[in-house]
C-alpha cells in the first residue's frame, strides 16, 4: 500500500511519515503543494494525506486539480481549521475525510485504512492465508504449519504484498512501488536480498516451497 503525504511542517511530516512506514506503508512525501500535485498526477497511490496550508499551491487547490484530472485517490485533509464551514469546503473540493490538528497518529492511521477500504469496495481482511502459511494483520503474526515466523517490518510488508497477490507474479517495479516507495536506488539488489531472507524463513524447513521466482519477471507466493 502506498500513501502520499503532502505537509510542509517538518515535525508533523516526520511524525506522519515515520508512523505510516512503521505500519507497513510505502510513503512518498512532498513539502509543498506543487510537488505534491506532480507526484499525485504521475504515480499511483492508495491514499493521500494533504495539509490545507501549503507553499506554492494550497491543499484544497491540489485536491481540486486532482479531481479535475479524474484522479480518484482517497484524500484525508489535515487542517488547523476546526469550523464546520471549513470541513464542508474541503469535502466540496473533493476530499474524502477531514482531520483537525492536533491529532493522534492512531486516529490518522485508522482513517487512512478506512479510506482505502471504502475505495476498494471491500472489507479489509484481517487474516491472509496461502496453503499452510497464515498472516494475522492485526497481531502482525506469521505462522506456517503451526510454527511462528518472526519477521522484521520490511520482510513482513513484502510477504503481505505477495500474499495479497497470491498466485500472481509481481514484478520488481511493483514491489518497489508498493513496499519501498521511491526513496532508494532501484538498481541495487535489495529486493533479491530481501526475498532471499524471506524465503529462508518461510520455506527453508518445508518440502513445499511457497515463494517462487519467475526469472526475468518477478516473484509470487503460490500455494497450489
Amino acid at each position: 500500500m502506498r500513501v502520499l503525504v503532502v505537509e510542509d511542517d517538518k515535525k508533523i511530516a516526520s511524525f506522519v511519515v515515520k508512523g505510516l512506514k512503521e505500519a507497513g506503508f510505502a510513503v512518498d512525501h512532498a513539502d509543498n503543494g506543487g510537488d505534491g500535485l506532480r507526484l499525485a498526477l504521475n504515480k499511483p497511490y492508495d491514499a493521500a494525506v494533504i495539509d490545507v496550508m501549503l507553499p506554492k499551491l494550497d491543499g484544497l487547490s491540489v485536491i481540486e486539480r486532482l479531481r479535475q484530472q479524474k484522479i480518484l485517490t482517497p484524500v484525508l485533509i489535515l487542517s488547523a481549521k476546526r469550523s464546520v464551514d471549513d470541513r464542508v469546503k474541503g469535502l466540496q473540493k473533493g476530499s474524502d475525510d477531514y482531520l483537525t490538528k492536533p491529532f493522534s497518529f492512531t486516529e490518522l492511521l485508522a482513517r487512512v485504512q478506512a479510506l482505502i477500504r471504502r475505495a476498494s469496495h471491500e472489507t479489509e481482511p484481517t487474516r491472509l492465508e496461502v496453503a499452510d502459511l497464515s498472516m494475522d494483520l492485526l497481531k502482525r503474526d506469521v505462522m506456517r504449519a503451526g510454527h511462528k515466523i518472526d519477521l522484521p517490518r520490511r520482510e513482513f510488508a513484502l510477504l503481505e504484498y505477495l500474499m495479497r497477490n497470491a498466485g500472481t507474479v509481481v514484478t520488481k517495479t511493483m514491489i518497489i512501488e508498493h513496499v519501498w516507495g521511491y526513496d532508494f536506488d532501484p538498481l541495487t539488489n535489495v529486493i533479491d536480498v530481501l526475498v532471499s531472507r524471506l524465503r529462508n524463513k518461510v520455506d527453508r524447513d518445508f518440502d513445499k516451497k511457497l515463494i517462487q521466482t519467475h526469472r526475468g519477471v518477478g516473484y509470487a507466493v503460490e500455494g497450489s
